[in-house]
């Protein structure tokens, strides 16, 4: 009756050992490091790298701990005394192109690591990092958008061939002034086919484009998005384990950097503005001589290319293009050569001015210039074959296919949408967070013993039991959560706080209901499985509630709602799982096999059971 086959037996035990090795590296702690990584897929994190950075640390006299290459990255252990300085040297050795940051690796064996067994990530309030509010300038954004408006308006009536005046901006429309009413009504209707989405209206002889509140909403939403985009981009750069970037209400985004110490650095990467430029280069080697020795013509800059060998260029100033009119980058290949490209998706005003640039300039060169943190250098320098129209370009000249890829990311990765200034800025240290970790573990300890406590006292051993299911809960909690990588912060800690008063309740659930069946007289075999079993739907019910509005917070919730809303709705199902699966098991090992069982451990005295193989009746009392 109260007995479960082997290999059911077997099925709970595999489950409970893969839970503990799971859960095993989050015992270990972690160590300071300098991981090196690199965002260039031309460059590889190999041995030839790993010999350069011991290198480099012999000569500054700073000793480490071992080094090994995990997941793209070398990560070379060093302690909080030489942390700094080993990243330095580090930086200084590599060059461009690597991203040395310091970080924490966890101490635990390797072959944890092997099977994907790694501890939690923790939050900002447990770590220590920084945080950072920004508002994105909406003005600006919207400046921009008409601009480009402006600029199209521009092309479309110089192609009809028709004049105008200066272009009035106000606050969320242009105003083109046309020198007669003819004019307007001839480019009316053709501006009307290629303004989709805006409002024209005509009062004289001026033009008045509007743009709608749905459109507004869109820009200023778009806004928002590419920021994000691009900071998510730039923070990849510090090496940051875990960092939160996301939108808080309409024109904000909180940045989150666990673990990040240096907030000059970390302001400077998330703030910085930059751009993509298309300019001309002046092949003369002559002029790029004297550049060279320090005369520079006018209307020209001396300026290298990126990558491990870089040769100067004599580019103008003049700006041809701008990374705004980019659509989309992709590494490809050339039809006719099978050799990497890079193919380019312009929008209408990128292709007009596209059209026109190499129309004009056939033979020569132009190159893209990036300009990041002030510094300008040219990503790619292709060669002008023939114009191009129709706003798809193809960039050739990649030495590989990795190379291809890093243009075309750099391509995509493109500039803010909007300027954005920090409106708040909190950093939290890590002896902070050290303390916020103690107490939020000295907080479920006291409370898992205050339970445990009561539990064994109340209902003996059957309590007991409760307790060890008590402990698989959290054992599965925290193994999940490490499998996956989830991130613990003050509000997961409540939640797991929370979780264990759910799972004990489930077990009062159960042996309540076995007391009240064995009190109507019932034999202790089948009070301990009818007490299970009508027990059921009651736990079923109540989790399933918790589990309603566990999953609203997940999906509407965000921050520390969020947190505290995943570890909530993974310990509904382990809870579940532990109080009625294992619990189960443990008190069908004990007695399940007691065929003539007459007495059971729950705390409680009830009435005589009568015994149909005995001749004579027995009171069982704890």
């Amino acid at each position: 009756m109260n007995r479960y086959p082997l290999w059911k037996y077997l099925l709970i035990l595999f489950t409970l050992v893969l839970a503990g090795i799971y859960t095993l590296p989050n015992f270990y702690g972690v160590t300071p490091a300098i991981q090196i990584s690199t965002n260039r897929q031309s460059l590889a994190i190999n041995e030839e790298t790993e010999k350069r950075v011991a290198e480099a640390l012999q000569k500054a006299n700073i000793a480490h701990d071992g080094m090994f290459i995990a997941g793209g990255s070398l990560k070379v252990r060093v302690t909080d005394a030489t942390k700094i300085s080993a990243r330095d040297a580090i930086d200084n050795a590599l060059g461009e192109g690597y991203i040395v940051a310091q970080n924490q690796i966890a101490n635990s064996p390797e072959w944890l690591s092997k099977i994907n067994a790694n501890p939690l990530f923790l939050g900002l309030d447990l770590r220590g990092g920084v945080h950072f509010t920004m508002q994105v300038d909406m003005k600006a954004a919207l400046d921009k958008t008409l601009d480009r408006y402006a600029g199209d308006v521009r092309r479309e009536l110089r192609k009809m061939k028709i004049r105008t005046g200066n272009v009035r901006k106000t606050e969320n429309s242009l105003t083109i002034p046309f020198q007669d009413a003819a004019d307007l009504q001839k480019a009316f209707p053709e501006l009307q086919k290629h303004m989709e989405g805006v409002q024209l209206t005509a009062n004289g002889n001026d033009l008045t484009l509007t743009l709608p509140e749905n459109l507004l909403l869109q820009i200023r939403n778009d806004a928002v998005k590419q920021n994000i985009n691009t900071l998510h981009n730039r923070v990849n750069e510090l090496g940051t384990a875990e960092p939160v970037i996301q939108q808080a209400g309409a024109d904000r985004i909180v940045v989150q950097l666990p673990g990040m110490t240096d907030t000059a650095k970390a302001k400077d990467i998330i703030g910085r503005t930059a751009t993509l430029e298309v300019r001309m280069v002046d092949m003369d080697s002559s002029l790029l001589a004297q550049a060279q020795a320090g005369n520079v013509p006018d209307g020209f800059e001396l300026l290298y290319t990126s990558g491990d060998h870089p040769y100067p260029m004599l580019v103008s100033k003049q700006v041809e293009l701008t990374g705004d009119n980019i659509n989309s980058a992709q590494a490809g290949f050339e039809h006719q050569t099978n050799r990497p490209s890079v193919n380019l998706s312009l929008d209408s005003s990128g292709s007009s001015i596209f059209a026109d640039l190499t129309t004009a300039n056939k033979g020569k060169v132009m190159a893209m210039v990036l300009i990041d943190q002030g510094k300008a250098e040219v990503v790619t320098a292709p060669r002008i074959n023939e114009p191009i129209t129709g706003g798809r370009v193809q960039i050739t000249g990649m030495g590989s296919a990795a190379e291809a890829n890093d243009v075309a990311l750099l391509l995509r990765a493109g500039s803010l949408a909007a300027p954005m200034t920090i409106v708040e800025e909190r950093t939290i240290g890590p002896s902070l967070g050290a303390e916020n970790i103690s107490k939020g573990v000295n907080s479920t300890l006291w409370g898992f013993a205050a339970v445990a406590v009561f539990m064994i006292l109340y209902y003996r051993l059957i309590g007991l039991f409760s307790t060890i299911a008590l402990v698989a809960n959290i054992l599965f909690l925290i193994a999940i959560l490490s499998f996956l990588q989830a991130t613990m912060t003050l509000p997961g800690i409540a939640a797991l706080a929370l979780t264990l008063g759910m799972a004990i309740d489930s077990n009062v659930l159960i042996n309540e209901r076995i007391r009240d069946e064995l009190r109507e007289g019932k034999k202790p075999q089948v009070a301990i499985k009818e007490g299970y079993d009508h027990a059921w739907d009651t736990i079923l019910d109540s989790n399933l509630t918790s589990l309603i509005a566990g999953v609203a917070l997940l999906i509407f919730g965000s921050g520390p709602v969020r947190g505290f809303a995943i570890v909530h709705v993974i310990g509904i199902a382990t809870s579940i799982y532990s109080s009625v699966v294992v619990s189960r098991a443990l008190v069908n090992l004990w007695y399940g096999r007691q065929r003539k069982l007459k007495h059971i451990s729950i705390g409680v005295s009830y009435p005589a059971v009568i015994d149909r193989d005995a001749d004579w009746a027995t009171e069982t009392k704890d």
